[in-house]
């Protein structure tokens, strides 16, 4: 099926690593130009956008912190003169934590709602912008499930990641004038390169019980999130917005 995004621009943030780098990939393969936003993971994006480009595509890594104005208004700049109008964009960038709230400290929940709720609105604003002037664009949320139905040892993560609700419907209803879309991918656990790091290690009776709770009884995969990713962003669903799609296994059912 031709999801007619060839040519299209894409913006992934986070997208130096794990399934922000896999969704970057799949809309390479789709015939656009990606740009690989990272913070940190500066060599994993440059790689990646270089792998994007044997495609036969543009694919640029842009760096910067989403947290700071100027960084975003810098990279939003970089990435429209270099690739073209920004079509797509896809928050994937976030900072999770597991720890058991009482143990927690306002220190510990600073980067988690600096990155995942700040960062995400001054990127989302900036662009948005953009696209409103050109009447056009798709807004695709990535999210965890734990902000979508709470779960235990996340709660900091899960009030962070729950505000993604909120900014997408609102933002589909507020920009649907300005024929901009808005969808968030909700998501348990998938198994990236960071999945040990997320998941918090733990031993493997721990972990069966875990995956039990998983009525199709694995984990995820990246290549089961990106279509659905891919599918939201594209004008195929030109009549999709404001919706919040669940991609976990049958963890969490509405």
């Amino acid at each position: 099926m031709d999801l007619q995004l060839a040519g299209t621009t894409v913006l992934v943030t986070g997208a130096g690593q794990g399934l922000g780098r896999a969704i970057g990939l799949a809309f390479a393969a789709e015939g656009a130009h990606v740009a690989f936003h990272h913070h940190s993971s500066g060599e994993g994006a440059e790689k990646a956008a270089a792998e994007a480009a044997e495609l036969g595509v543009k694919a640029i890594a842009v760096g910067g912190d989403t947290r700071d104005a100027g960084d975003v208004a810098t990279l939003v700049e970089r990435v429209e003169s270099e690739l073209g109008p920004i079509g797509v964009l896809v928050n994937n960038s976030a900072v999770t934590r597991k720890q058991r709230f009482l143990e927690s400290t306002p220190e510990d929940w600073a980067p988690q709602i600096d990155v995942t709720v700040t960062g995400t609105l001054q990127l989302t604003h900036a662009v948005a912008t953009r696209m409103s002037e050109r009447k056009a664009g798709s807004i695709v949320n990535l999210m965890g499930d734990s902000g979508r139905v709470g779960e235990s040892g996340l709660l900091v993560t899960a009030t962070a990641r729950s505000t993604t609700v909120g900014l997408t419907r609102s933002l589909a209803k507020e920009l649907a004038r300005f024929g901009i879309r808005a969808n968030a991918v909700s998501l348990a656990l998938v198994r990236t390169d960071n999945f040990d790091a997320h998941a918090g290690t733990p031993e493997a009776e721990q972990m069966k019980k875990v995956l039990a709770m998983y009525p199709l009884r694995r984990f995820g995969h990246p290549d089961d999130v990106t279509p659905m990713v891919l599918m939201l962003a594209s004008p195929l669903s030109s009549w999709t917005t404001g919706q919040i799609v669940s991609v976990n296994g049958g963890y969490a059912m509405p």
